[in-house]
Parts: structure tokens; C-alpha cells; sequence
């Protein structure tokens, strides 16, 4: 008689992994615990191995994903986020 699909037990359980730390922190990158796997909008996949990962917010990153700290050559704008296009710094308001 052949083996019951619905008697078998199924693959064996996976132990539990840790889960992935992600840290957000303000007019910075994304840092992940690696190694990471990420999907961009064209739906290719770039790869990091490293134990740490920083990830572009601010899109000025000349090897995007992947921060390269151009984000603080900038200065944020009044919204608390970047600037777009130029370099410049924040004119002072008057009291």
C-alpha cells in the first residue's frame, strides 16, 4: 500500500533563528545585522556577507543600496530631511 501523504510527520522543524536587528536612526542609514540579501525596484538582488550593513535613506549613495556616507555632506532641510540636488547649508532664522 503506499505511503499516506497526510500520514507523513513533514520536513523536519527548523530551529529558531534569531531575529534580524534593524536600526533606524535619524538623517542616517539603515543598519542591519548581515548577512543580507536585498531586492531592488527592478527586482534585482545585490548580496552583503558582512556582519553589519548600513542601507541608503537618502538615495545620494554613488553605490546604492549600500550607504557611503554622502548623507552627511548634506544639509537637512526644514522637514528634517535631505536637500535635495545641491550642496548648501541651512540659512539662519531670524529670532
Amino acid at each position: 500500500m503506499p505511503d499516506d501523504p497526510c500520514d507523513s510527520a513533514g520536513p523536519a522543524p527548523r530551529p529558531e533563528a534569531p531575529p534580524c536587528r534593524v536600526t533606524v536612526r535619524r538623517q542616517g542609514p539603515i543598519l542591519l545585522d548581515g548577512p543580507v540579501e536585498v531586492e531592488l525596484e527592478d527586482g534585482t538582488t545585490v548580496s552583503s556577507d558582512r556582519f553589519r550593513v548600513a542601507l541608503c535613506t537618502c538615495r545620494r549613495s554613488r553605490r546604492y543600496p549600500w550607504c557611503d556616507t554622502s548623507h552627511r555632506r548634506r544639509a537637512p532641510g526644514p522637514s528634517g530631511g535631505p536637500v535635495g540636488g545641491r550642496d548648501r547649508t541651512v540659512p539662519d532664522v531670524p529670532g
